[in-house]
């Protein structure tokens, strides 16, 4: 039976952690259990180890963001296969054995993902894979988005544009041949990139609606804060300087420059949001004024709540 590493990332969330922790079925026994605490003003690790005597912890004095967070899981990792799972997140049984049962028929598979549903609502699908990203725009779409599950997505198991970042196995090969998460991105579109990364190498991404994982979604976030709209906009471009050729890259500056900055400026003055505005600003000179692998990340991360 093959070694699955999980790794979860904890950001000031230990009763999220710990619910997440006591969700992993005992089904499959070959598993190595890793959380990260990246960063959090109040120690955790010390009642972790207590109650979970299995897991294996390990403490960032600082944050890291998602990419870095997982980063140091990775290196600690021993597994054939990496699981990376958001702390907001609950397994149900079989998971694991299903998603590895898939990989193991498949070597061309690098990367695979589950379905994934809202925790709020069990009826609801987050997520049954990606379609391609549209360089022109960096737009994609999630496939069952906010979708009532009627079985229309039942028993896929199939090549995917990409894997969602709640949950993804890796295979370790493919992170050999890929490298780890771009640190620059620190939070949003990092795994859309890896994925980018990972299928140059020749490995494939996947979607596996045979195994369910449940999502809380933008509990550590938030659903909109300063902080979410400066990397979203800002790593949206980012991410098309690191992958899309040239004349797309062109194009795409002149569509978010003269169309989106104006729109959203807009939308932020109609809704008050009045403090995303720089935030909005400091996203795209940013991306002037540094390279697209800058770790300058141009945001005060230490005042992250």
């Amino acid at each position: 039976m093959k070694t699955v590493s999980i790794i979860t990332v904890n950001f000031n969330q230990p009763k999220i952690t710990e619910e997440l922790l006591w969700s992993i079925p005992s089904d499959y026994k070959n598993l190595e259990i890793i959380v990260v605490d990246n960063g959090s003003k109040t120690v955790s690790v010390n009642n972790w180890q207590a109650n979970f005597p299995y897991v294996k912890f390990i403490r960032s004095e600082e944050n890291l963001g998602f990419a870095g967070g997982n980063n140091l899981g990775i290196k600690a990792a021993t597994g054939d296969y990496l699981f990376l799972v958001n702390n907001d997140t609950e397994f149900t049984a079989g998971l694991i054995e299903t998603l590895v049962n898939v990989m193991e028929s498949n070597p061309a598979i690098g990367i695979i993902s589950p379905l994934i549903k809202y925790f709020a609502d069990k009826t609801l699908i987050q997520y049954a894979g990606y379609t391609p990203m549209n360089y022109y725009t960096c737009r994609n779409s999630c496939i069952g988005l906010r979708e009532k599950d009627n079985g229309q997505y039942n028993n896929i198991i199939s090549p995917t544009a990409y894997c969602h970042g709640a949950a993804m196995m890796i295979r370790k090969d493919a992170i050999n041949k890929a490298g780890l998460m771009s640190e620059n991105f620190f939070l949003y579109y990092e795994e859309v990139d890896w994925c980018e990364h990972i299928k140059r190498t020749g490995y494939e991404a996947w979607v596996c609606t045979e195994a369910l994982i449940y999502h809380k979604e933008s509990v550590s976030v938030g659903k909109k804060s300063k902080l979410k709209e400066y990397f979203m906009n800002r790593n949206r471009m980012l991410f098309i300087r690191r992958n899309a050729p040239l004349f797309k890259t062109v194009v795409f500056y002149v569509y978010f420059i003269l169309l989106v900055v104006p729109r959203n400026l807009l939308a932020y003055v109609k809704d008050k949001n009045y403090s995303f505005i720089p935030m909005l600003l400091k996203a795209v000179w940013w991306n002037f004024t540094h390279s697209k692998n800058s770790n300058n990340l141009g945001y005060p991360i230490k005042s992250i709540s």
